[in-house]
């Protein structure tokens, strides 16, 4: 019988299911390797081939650890909340968890389709109450916990209001608001519930208040840094404008250091660590204070000074102006009567820009000046007050001191609105033309540092700035706060009702707080989330919830804890699963994740580890970034008229130079080896029923291009449709055989035809010429030995170090050299089919069966050992030269020497033919190259 891949594949999946081979238990005598995919949000779409990418890598892997002993975590689950679900029930009305159940289950039979070897038993479901109540309690850690720099950690809140009760705030070392109290104990103890709630809501890991968001009017949702591009939601394409609004926030920047520290201390690729580094953006400075000069214009402000953080304090005599951002809570009270318009006019055109946007464009100079003026605490000098939208209100003190001479941003902003230029170091160059950045030199221009050079002027300031009460040394992070709501409704519901206008949290036991039901997805007429259509919602009948809901990370920033121990109802894991599993050994995903999933999932288990519930710092040990695979996509050309209309005529790609043409994306479905289905496109494009096809050769032939795959550019491929015609075994191997794990590919349908021909090859290895199947048991040859114990060799080295890509390679060599010596040797074939599993499961698992072993145990049999000896060279082929013409090879042992080669060779009767008789008149053996006979 023939390699029949259908019957094969679904035998084996549906023994896996029933049998749950790959169910991993907590106690067990093997070593853990836990292997986590990032989950997928399970889309309507459904999965194409670029999905399974590195999906198949963790499997192939996993499935290679349990053959070396190891007892594998490999689960699989779904971050089933999000905004497209949301907004297919504001379409449709139709409830976003129905679509989210209808998108697993084609999601699951999918994954089911490619073999993975998933212990479902652990699957989760961010959307699942009974998962989402142990994200509201994390949340619920995080509101009751406060961050105690002196031992570097967060604490129990009950610890804060411990110090308050003994020594009011005087010694208090935490990270928080910059508007907290300063209070003896008695004070405290006078204070009434609300005032003690209030202040401790400054300090707690997770609070409320006013922040600048991305707003999108359209979706009706604050939206994360990264789901904004270029001034419009990612989703849609919508306008998104900055807005302050008042949103919950988790205290992630008390957490920097211990950020910015773990990542020397694990395995992930550099680049994302790079990002990483960048975003949370440590820099060594100083905090100086600017008093605003009193006028009459602005009289009444809430303050009297504007903090500036500045990595270069040295320049400070180089001062010219000083700029808020357009958000800066100061602006309005320092803007005078005459500046307003032109103020108002700079902030509404702020708003339409995102903080990326801001940030990346370093060439447009824009700004508007205040009217007011502040005072630089150095030198006394008067200077102007104005607003630009390179600065963000959110990084440091949203304030910035403009030198231009050391910085190029700077000098821009002031030749454009003619504000001074002072040199500061006599090792300045050329700064009428440009900004020069030098540390190098002497001060000059700049009062009692005059003559320093860099470190001595930096330390001279800072005491100064201290003694002075003006200013201190101070390291700042660029990092902020982490946003922590979402104007939507399909989202985890904040655990919180308020009183008195303060938040207080649901009991522990009511928990989970369910997402109530509404008549629309809509936020209501008031303006109100959608949350707030709810009849009734309140808690005991009388306080307000919390109507925002929790960001898409919420449920992706603990779920590998989950899977640990799924069914837990009285902990999100025990304590045994977690001090067994730990972290994960490898996690495979996207680096597009580097600034949200994978930071918050670093901050939310470092915060775990305070409290004593998890044992590691870190989550993830190793990290692999798969490359994407790139659409291939297929085009007709339209010939266009003299008017420049499209025509009822398509023109083969060859022939296309010969007419004006316009290129039309084609189904790459209809397409293959580039020659179109002109019957199909027909069906596919109806307009197209009547029109002329200019062929060549009598063909069609499309045109060719590599984008993204994109159900509007028709170029995605369902991997469905290629396991009905291939199997799941080739996608698995074609996948890997397209090129290495971390880099992005093309995907190329046109090749997969010859990963199929490698397996029906493998299978015929097994089988006679009547494809009955047939092995024995006779001694292995050492050539036989030899081209296994290369396999066994090459693969460990491969999937060790993830090269995946090579290993098919080299499977395809190994069956051919099988296939030549015609191995039919059951120790060898064997062997083998415990080597090729992890890539082409199903195929070895029936043949696992057929060589006579019990069902289910090929995923746990032992990887065969590594032999070097059966690699070693004990023979040579030598080539067989008659009067220097290569006549035959003959195989002889490297031991013998020059004479008994001789012998050996004349003794030969392929060579005695050869002689016909003569006697040669000499013999040149070159030992382990050659033998020529000279007659």
């Amino acid at each position: 019988m023939d390699y029949q891949f259908k019957e094969i594949e679904q035998k084996w999946q549906k023994f896996w299911a029933q049998n749950q081979t790959f169910k991993a238990e907590t106690d067990s005598a093997k070593p853990k390797f836990y292997v986590l995919d990032m989950f997928p949000y399970p889309s309507g779409a459904g999965l194409h081939v670029g999905h399974p990418l590195g999906y198949i890598a963790s499997d192939i892997f996993s499935r290679y650890k349990r053959l070396k002993g190891f007892n594998v975590l490999h689960p699989m689950g779904y971050d089933s909340f999000g905004l497209p679900a949301e907004q297919y029930a504001i379409q449709t009305g139709q409830h976003p968890a129905l679509t989210t159940e209808a998108n697993i289950n084609t999601y699951r039979k999918q994954l089911d389709g490619i073999g993975f070897s998933f212990d479902w038993s652990r699957e989760v479901r961010t959307s699942d109450p009974e998962y989402y109540k142990w994200t509201q309690w994390i949340f619920m850690q995080l509101f009751n916990s406060w961050y105690n720099l002196e031992n570097d950690r967060a604490e129990d809140i009950s610890t804060l209001i411990e110090k308050f009760n003994a020594a009011g705030s005087a010694d208090v070392k935490a990270v928080c608001d910059e508007d907290t109290k300063s209070f003896m104990p008695s004070d405290w103890a006078t204070m009434t519930e609300e005032e003690k709630q209030e202040e401790l809501l400054k300090y707690r890991l997770t609070y409320l208040k006013e922040s600048t968001v991305n707003w999108c009017a359209a979706l009706g949702t604050v939206l994360a840094n990264d789901e904004v591009k270029d001034g419009f939601s990612e989703r849609g394409g919508h306008p998104v404008e900055q807005k302050k609004m008042m949103q919950w926030s988790m205290r992630i920047s008390a957490y920097a250091e211990r950020l910015l520290q773990g990542l020397n201390t694990i395995d992930w690729p550099e680049p994302v660590k790079e990002m990483q580094r960048n975003w949370i953006g440590k820099s060594v400075g100083a905090s100086v204070r600017f008093a605003i000069e009193p006028s009459e214009e602005i009289a009444g402000l809430s303050q009297d000074y504007i903090e500036v953080f500045t990595t270069r304090v040295d320049t400070i005599f180089g001062v010219s102006y000083l700029v808020l951002a357009p958000e800066h809570e100061l602006v309005a009270q320092v803007t005078t009567a005459a500046q307003q318009n032109d103020i108002n006019n700079y902030i509404a055109q702020t708003k339409k820009k995102s903080e990326l946007d801001r940030m990346a464009d370093t060439k447009t100079v824009s700004g508007a000046f205040t009217g007011s003026y502040v005072i630089n605490p150095v030198s006394g000098e008067r200077i102007q007050l104005w607003i630009a939208d390179y600065v963000l209100a959110g990084y440091g003190t949203g304030a910035v001191m403009g030198v231009p001479s050391g910085d190029q941003r700077d000098w821009l902003f002031a030749r454009h609105f003619n504000l001074p230029i002072t040199q500061i170091l006599d090792a300045q160059q050329d700064i009428e033309n440009q900004a020069d950045a030098t540390k190098e030199g002497k001060y000059i221009n700049s009062g009692f540092i005059n003559g320093m050079n860099y470190t001595e002027a930096t330390a001279t300031l800072n005491a100064w700035l201290e003694e002075k009460e003006v200013g201190r040394a101070k390291i700042n992070y660029r990092m902020r706060d982490a946003i922590f709501g979402r104007q939507r409704y399909w989202g985890e519901p904040i655990p919180v009702y308020f009183k008195d206008g303060l938040p207080y949290l649901v009991n522990e036991e009511e928990l989970p707080l369910m997402l109530p039901e509404i008549d629309k997805y809509l936020p209501t007429e008031t303006g109100e989330p959608p949350l707030g259509r709810a009849e009734g919602w309140k808690y005991e009948d009388q306080y307000e919830y919390e109507l925002s809901t929790m960001p898409g990370w919420a449920g992706s920033s603990w779920y590998w804890y989950r899977y640990m121990d799924a069914k837990n109802d009285s902990d999100f894991a025990s304590k045994d699963a977690i001090a067994y599993w730990k972290d994960v050994d490898l996690y495979i995903g996207g680096s597009e994740h580097a600034t949200g999933h994978l930071l918050y999932s670093r901050f939310w288990n470092k915060f775990l580890k305070d409290l004593g519930y998890v044992q590691e710092e870190e989550p993830f040990k190793k990290l692999i970034n798969q490359g994407m695979i790139q659409g291939r996509s297929n085009f007709v050309y339209r010939v266009i008229d003299e008017e420049g209309k499209g025509t009822n005529k398509l023109v083969s790609y060859g022939l296309r130079k010969d007419y004006k043409t316009s290129a039309l994306h084609v189904d790459v479905n209809i397409v293959e080896n580039e020659i179109l289905d002109i019957a199909k496109f027909k069906l596919f494009r109806p307009e197209f029923e009547n029109a002329e096809f200019i062929l060549e050769n009598g063909k069609y032939i499309c045109g060719v291009e590599v984008e993204k795959m994109s159900k509007s550019y028709y170029n995605v491929v369902n991997p469905d449709m290629l396991i009905e015609s291939y199997g799941a075994d080739t996608l698995r191997m074609y996948e890997m055989f397209l090129g290495p794990l971390e880099q992005s590919k093309p995907w190329n349908t046109n090749g997969i035809e010859g990963v199929f021909k490698f397996l029906r090859k493998f299978w015929r290895l097994f089988h006679n010429e009547a494809m009955t199947f047939h092995v024995n048991d006779s001694v292995p040859t050492k050539a036989e030995l030899k081209a296994l114990h290369k396999i066994i060799k090459k693969v460990q080295d491969d999937v060790e170090r993830f090269s995946f890509n090579t290993s098919v390679s080299s499977f395809m060599i190994a069956v051919n050299e099988l296939t030549d010596l015609k191995c039919k040797n059951r120790q060898v074939l064997e062997d083998l089919v415990v080597v090729l599993s992890p890539y082409a499961p199903h195929v070895c698992e029936e043949l696992w069966s057929l060589l006579g072993n019990e069902k289910g145990t090929l995923s746990y049999t032992p990887y065969p050992t590594f032999n070097p000896e059966h690699l070693v060279e004990d023979e040579f082929s030598y080539p067989i030269s008659l009067n220097g013409k290569t006549r035959l090879n003959l195989s002889i042992s490297l031991t013998l020497e020059a004479k008994e080669i001789e012998e050996l060779v004349l003794a030969n009767e392929d060579v005695q033919k050869y002689l016909d008789g003569k006697t040669p008149k000499k013999m040149i053996v070159v030992k382990g190259r050659i033998v020529n006979i000279v007659l």
